[in-house]
Formats: C-alpha cells, structure tokens, sequence
C-alpha cells in the first residue's frame, strides 16, 4: 500500500487479498505499507472486518506473515488496527522490511532480490522512483528537524552522494522536502480541525507565513481556502453494516 488508503482501495485490496486464500497453496505472506501516508479509520475498519470474516480461510492458506510498516504516528496508528485482527497464524510487525523478511525464513539475496522486485513495481504504479519513494518516507517522520545530512546518514549514503542523484532525477533535497511538507499538511487539513499554526509547525515550517506562502506555492491555493473546497467535495459517510 501507498499514499492514502481510503475505501475504493481497501475494496479493491480485499478482491486482490482473495487470492490468497488457497488451501492448496499455503505460502508465506509480506504486507509492506512503509509508504502508506495517511489512514482512513473507516477504510481500516472495512479492511478488519473482511479479515474477521476470512480469518479460517487465511488461517489455512497462511503459514506466516509479516508487517512492515511506517515509523511516526501513522505506523503507530496502522500497528494499532493490525492487533485488532489477532490473526491465529504466526504474524508479528515490522519498521524495517530486512528483519521482515528475514524472520519469514529469507536469506538476505531472496529479500534484497523480493524488495528490487517490489520497489520496481510500485515505482511504476506511482511514476515516482524508488529513490524518492525511499526519501520521502525517511523525511515523513522527520519534517520538523529534517536535513541533508541525517536524511542521507538514514538512507546510507554521503550529503553528496544524495545531492547528485537527486539532481539526475531533476530535483533537489529542499524541493523534496517541500513536496513532502504540503504533502502531509494536505493529509492533516482534511483529516483534522487543526488550527493553521498547528499544521504549520507540524509539517516543520517556521511560520504560518513560511507555510501558507509554501503552500500557495505549490497547490495554488491558500490553505484554508483548499481545505474548504475539499471537504466540499467529500461524499457523506456511508455505513459499513452487512459488509
């Protein structure tokens, strides 16, 4: 999983997930959602009750499974939903996808091999290279006290080493790091009541000017004024009874 997973997603995870319910092919299972950005408690809570519901199907089909997910509070929030399964096969959760794999019985050349197969794919899914992806979701956690040096150290690499592949892909460290900023301030305006000063000092900026301005910027749009037209457009909540 990446970005948001709202409900349209999850519907369309739980027909992929049926897949894996086959008795005649028990198998070891890697749910990956280092890259997930945002929660929807709604969308989680149809995802739990598709597994409640299947739980003898994949208690068969699975013989072990892991999750990896992301560091902060979103991981904290994502770990939370995952014990609310209690699945009966063997199943423990994850920050770093080696250890992951490692404890599912891989070697390191299957799990590094396994993780460029699934890197590649989503950086297709998503048109963004692996090496943002993998920038992004060191520097989410990270946005108030983020810069070059830590954020390289964590990605294992030199300040100038990083500095030159980001200039490859035709960016830069600052403007990364400002696409993540209002990447995550957008999540926070529409999923909170947060005040704009809040927002701003979460997503590390100095001042409700620095952020309003950076946020103009890049959405075109003040905001307070965004947050207003998108929640305009928010479809009502609908009831998940019967699912």
């Amino acid at each position: 999983m990446w970005q948001r997973a709202d409900e349209p997603f999850i519907r369309r995870l739980v027909q992929v997930l049926d897949v894996e319910r086959t008795a005649e092919a028990p198998h070891l299972s890697l749910v990956d959602l280092r890259r997930l950005e945002s929660p929807d408690p709604s969308a989680f809570h149809l995802f739990v009750n598709y597994m409640r519901q299947r739980e003898k199907d994949f208690a068969v089909a699975v013989k072990r499974q892991a999750l990896v997910r992301p560091e902060g509070i979103i991981g904290a929030v994502v770990g939370g939903f995952y014990s609310l399964l209690s699945p009966s096969y063997p199943s423990r959760v994850f920050t770093d996808s080696a250890e992951a794999l490692t404890w599912l019985g891989l070697t390191q050349e299957q799990g590094t091999a396994l993780m460029a197969e699934l890197n590649k794919l989503v950086a297709e899914a998503t048109n963004e290279s692996p090496l943002l992806q993998q920038l992004h979701r060191v520097l989410r956690p990270r946005l108030v006290e983020a810069s070059l040096a830590d954020t390289a150290r964590e990605m294992g690499m030199s300040e100038r080493t990083l500095q030159r592949r980001l200039k490859e892909a035709n960016t830069s460290f600052q403007a990364e790091l400002n696409n993540v900023q209002v990447r995550t301030a957008q999540q926070l305006l529409m999923e909170t009541d947060m005040k704009l000063t809040a927002v701003a000092v979460e997503v590390g900026c100095a001042s409700l000017q620095h952020f309003s301005s950076l946020f103009r910027k890049l959405v075109g749009e003040s905001p307070s004024t965004w947050r207003d037209q998108q929640r305009k457009q928010q479809p009502p909540p609908q009831s998940s009874s019967g699912e």
